[in-house]
């Protein structure tokens, strides 16, 4: 085996040790939207995340009928369902604090001129073929915007997962997030780790010392008690995503002295 090689393999166990004693990073759920003017996985969540210093923002990626990707939770807004709409009908409703809706790509825009990284979340679509389009599409985006050493993806679809680990560039950080695999099929599979719900974590708390074991990183979501948050921090998870960063920032602040 040549030195560099032997070098590699070294980093990667090392990494893998060390992972446990790194303090958890906050990942703020659709962006920081629980303070003023900002709203679920506006533009304005994304740059109130950043300006508190969250190691990431998660928002959540749509395809449109005539093939638009636009960033929204539910798969309906306002009462206009997205899959089956076409772009100008869902762009023209508005999110609750008067931003219209936003494509990917004006998220995308922002994003680029923020030091915080983001995570994608792509939705389960209807279609199969629409949402493999969807995949595509994304990472087209991103790579347009210099993007792909900044953003990690997830989803709860399975076909999801393995076409993002398949088209994404090597090293592309991809997670799962149903809850379904153990981390031995995570591994086997290419993925960079699992994106499990807390109830999922507490039924195995196993699973993190197991994903740790085999060089995979552990993200929790959505987090929102102290109690959990100190749960997460005592277990070693690596992210933690909630709708209350700043409340997390200071517990892991008291926590870190």
């Amino acid at each position: 085996m040549k030195i560099s090689r032997l070098f590699a393999a070294a980093t990667l166990l090392v990494a893998a040790g060390t992972m446990a004693a790194t303090s958890p990073k906050v990942i703020a759920h659709r962006g920081y939207w629980k303070t003023d003017g900002s709203a679920q996985n506006s533009i304005r969540a994304i740059v109130k995340a950043d300006s508190i210093h969250c190691y990431a923002s998660e928002f959540d990626v749509w395809m449109t009928a005539d093939s638009v990707l636009v960033v929204n939770h539910d798969p309906d807004i306002n009462g206009v369902h997205i899959e089956s709409s076409p772009a100008s009908r869902v762009l023209a409703e508005k999110l609750s604090n008067g931003e219209h809706v936003p494509t990917l790509e004006s998220y995308l825009a922002t994003a680029s001129k923020l030091p915080s990284r983001i995570v994608c979340e792509m939705k389960s679509h209807n279609s199969r073929s629409h949402e493999k389009a969807a995949v595509k599409a994304i990472l087209a985006m991103v790579k347009k915007y210099g993007l792909q050493d900044k953003v990690d993806y997830i989803t709860f679809s399975a076909d999801g997962f393995k076409n993002f680990i398949k088209y994404a560039p090597k090293g592309t950080g991809v997670y799962y997030l149903n809850g379904d695999y153990v981390p031995a099929q995570i591994k086997q599979m290419g993925g960079a780790g699992i994106d499990y719900a807390m109830k999922v974590m507490k039924k195995h708390p196993e699973w993190i010392k197991e994903c740790h074991d085999l060089g995979l990183l552990v993200n929790v979501w959505t987090v929102n008690s102290e109690a959990d948050m100190k749960w997460c921090i005592d277990h070693s998870v690596d992210f933690i995503t909630t709708n209350e960063p700043e409340r997390l920032q200071a517990l892991l602040k008291a926590h870190n002295r």
